[in-house]
């Protein structure tokens, strides 16, 4: 793996365990595809750092199990500015 990508894999991997940031959030901050994001912290990590992959792993399961709140509130805001 080149090490650019080597470096962004990991600079957004502290950068989400410093921030609890989305993937989307993510994509956002580092201008990359948020396809690309979810491909760096789920499968490139682990070949990189596997200690720091697990507490990624960790918080996108975080992520995951409240997404239908997050969601549900968006949706409730939406229909409130109505």
């Amino acid at each position: 793996m080149e090490k650019e990508i080597s470096k962004r894999v990991v600079s957004e991997a502290k950068y989400m365990l410093e921030t609890k940031d989305t993937i989307r959030g993510i994509a956002n901050v580092y201008n990359v595809s948020k396809s690309t994001v979810h491909k760096d912290l789920s499968e490139r990590l682990k070949n990189i750092d596997s200690t720091l992959a697990k507490s990624i792993e960790e918080i996108m399961q975080e992520h995951i199990d409240s997404r239908h709140i997050r969601g549900g509130e968006t949706t409730r805001l939406k229909y409130k500015k109505r």
